[in-house]
């Protein structure tokens, strides 16, 4: 596993050059939202699962129904690929707000990275547990994009026994703290 490094140290590699791709990786609450838009800053374009599936479909249990999320996550999930070819098209430097929480994604994205000649970077957002369970239970009392699933302590032990961390991805590992 390679060493964490320091959010200001992951954020200084990562430079918007043509045809790069940040993939945030991490569980929810681990901060991917914060950092994608500090990469935003330095002059990435952000694109963001949450918001995507927020401006088309709206929140869930609110806007439609719980048996209705598959099928939500299919068409924001297309919306945003739709909106990453269009700029792979152009090799804009993107960072993609999303989990990214198996390989079979990550490995996704790389292969449509790679059709444009352009690279994907992983950033993994390490994240205890405990800190998770703290920041999404303020997360659940928002009203936003980034609170349009509710993720409860049973989801997110459901989340963590499921999460496949980047290894040997190029990866780039912060632990959170």
């Amino acid at each position: 596993m390679k060493r964490p490094v320091s959010l200001s140290e992951a954020i200084d590699q990562l430079r918007p050059e043509p045809g790069v791709v940040v993939l945030m990786c991490g569980l929810a609450g681990s901060g991917k939202t914060t950092v994608s838009k500090s990469l935003e800053a330095k002059g990435f374009l952000r694109l963001s699962f949450d918001e995507v599936l927020w401006s088309v479909c709206g929140r869930y249990g609110v806007d439609y129904p719980a048996e209705a999320y598959a099928e939500k996550q299919a068409i924001a999930r297309a919306a945003l690929m739709d909106q990453v070819s269009r700029g792979l098209a152009k090799r804009t430097p993107m960072v993609i707000d999303s989990a990214f929480w198996n390989r079979a994604a990550r490995d996704g994205y790389r292969e449509l990275a790679a059709r444009f000649d352009c690279q994907c970077r992983v950033l993994h957002l390490k994240a205890e547990p405990a800190l998770l369970r703290e920041r999404l239970k303020v997360r659940a009392e928002r009203f936003d994009a980034n609170a349009a699933f509710p993720v409860t302590d049973e989801i997110l032990d459901r989340f963590l026994k499921g999460f496949e961390a980047p290894e040997g991805e190029d990866e780039i590992v912060v632990a959170v703290e």
